[in-house]
């Protein structure tokens, strides 16, 4: 089963480096889109959310992990899956990498089957978190009356648990369904005839 492209985002300023990187990634099937620096990286990261971001470490301006630290600190609900490029050895510029947010590391010059091997476990993980932003997203709701149960246990109808969480604002009416299993039944039992122009309104 071929796996859906990913659209990415790389920030490297060596312009060859750059090019190398967003080729052999369009050859693996994704969207890339290349900045040469971290500043560009960050205006394209205000503009819309990139699943996966490779960086390069070192860049004048931006570097990585300032780049990393922006995208955790706006607390987006996509994720957004950091790796760092780098030629940068030693376990505290690790550490560090890994406090600022970053996910992996790739090592330079670039190798083409170790970058694929990557994406393949950075596409897994984001998977992942996509499963479970939906899981998280389920909410429980009675099979008769349809209230939700909140994350206080409270159940509540439907139009008021929307309502606490978004600014919809709800009118109440009646579905021609309902109309004729409820409203109907009660409008013969009392004898009395639907006002006009109401069976259109709940058709």
């Amino acid at each position: 089963m071929e796996e859906p492209a990913v659209d990415i985002l790389i920030a490297e300023d060596d312009d060859v480096s750059r090019l190398l990187l967003k080729s052999v990634l369009e050859k693996l099937g994704h969207v890339v889109v290349a900045a040469a620096d971290g500043s560009e990286a960050k205006a394209e990261l205000g503009r819309r959310h990139f699943p996966l971001v490779i960086s390069d470490w070192i860049m004048p301006g931006c570097d990585g992990l300032e780049l990393c630290r922006i995208v955790r600190a706006a607390g987006h609900a996509r994720y957004t899956y950091m790796m760092l490029l780098t030629a940068v050895g030693g376990r505290e510029n690790f550490l560090a990498a890994m406090d600022a947010g970053v996910d992996d590391f790739l090592a330079k010059p670039l190798d083409r089957e170790q970058l694929a091997a990557r994406l393949r476990v950075a596409e897994r993980i984001l998977r992942l978190q996509s499963a479970v932003k939906t899981l998280e997203g389920l909410s429980p709701i009675c099979s008769y009356c349809k209230q939700v149960r909140d994350d206080g246990d409270y159940w509540q109808q439907v139009d008021a648990y929307i309502g606490s969480r978004t600014d919809a604002v709800f009118s109440h009416s009646i579905c021609p369904s309902c109309y004729e299993q409820h409203v109907r039944p009660q409008l013969d039992a009392l004898g009395k005839r639907p006002p006009r122009g109401s069976e259109d309104a709940a058709a």
